[in-house]
C-alpha cells in the first residue's frame, strides 16, 4: 500500500472527463433525435411504457407491505394501472406516442395559460414581459401539436426531447470544460 495519497485533483479530472464524454453523448443523442425524431419518440414512448412498468411493480411491493386492507388494495389498484399503461406503451408504441402527443398538447396549453397568469401577478416586476413571451410561445406550440394531432406525434415528442438534450449536452459540456480550466489554475 502506498503512503502518498491521491490529490483531489486527480479525482476531479477523472470526474471531468466522464461529464466531457456523457455530455458529448448526450449532444450527438439530442442531434440523431432531431435528425429522425418519429424514432426518438418511439424510443421514448417506449422508455416510458418501462419506467410505468417499474413502478406497477414498486407498487405491488408496497401493497405487500402496507398495512390495512384500504392501503393495501390502492396500492394494488395504483400498480395495476401502472402496469396496463406501461404494457399498452411498449407492446403499442405508435398509439403510446399519439396518445403521448396530445397529453403534451394539453400539458402545454394550461402550461401557457398559468404563464400567462402569472404575468399578469408579476407585471410591475422587471423583466415579466419574459413570462408573458413565455406563456404565449407555449400557447402556440401547444394550438400546433393539438390542431396538427394526430399526425403531429411523428415529430413533436421527438422534437422537443431532441432540442432538450442538445442544451442540456452543450450546457453541461461548457460547464464541464469551465471547470476543467479552473482546475488547471489550482
Amino acid at each position: 500500500m502506498s503512503g502518498a495519497a491521491t490529490p483531489i485533483s486527480d479525482f476531479a479530472n477523472r470526474g471531468l472527463g466522464w461529464s466531457i464524454f456523457l455530455s458529448i453523448l448526450l449532444i450527438l443523442a439530442g442531434f440523431f433525435t432531431l435528425m429522425i425524431p418519429s424514432i426518438g419518440g418511439i424510443g421514448i414512448t417506449i422508455f416510458i411504457g418501462w419506467a410505468m412498468i417499474i413502478s406497477g411493480i414498486t407498487h405491488f411491493v408496497f401493497a405487500w407491505h402496507a398495512h390495512g386492507a384500504g392501503a393495501k388494495l390502492w396500492e394494488v389498484l395504483v400498480g395495476l394501472v401502472y402496469l396496463i399503461a406501461g404494457f399498452y406503451l411498449v407492446f403499442h408504441p405508435a398509439y403510446g406516442l399519439a396518445s403521448l402527443t396530445l397529453l403534451l398538447a394539453f400539458y402545454l396549453f394550461f402550461e401557457g395559460i398559468f404563464e400567462i397568469i402569472l404575468f399578469f401577478q408579476a407585471r410591475a416586476r422587471s423583466g415579466a414581459v419574459w413570462i408573458l413571451f413565455d406563456g404565449i410561445v407555449t400557447l402556440i406550440l401547444a394550438w400546433m401539436i393539438w390542431s396538427h394531432w394526430p399526425s403531429s406525434s411523428v415529430w413533436a415528442i421527438g422534437t422537443l426531447v431532441g432540442i432538450s438534450m442538445l442544451f442540456s449536452g452543450f450546457s453541461r459540456l461548457m460547464l464541464s470544460l469551465a471547470a476543467k480550466r479552473v482546475l488547471k489554475t489550482i
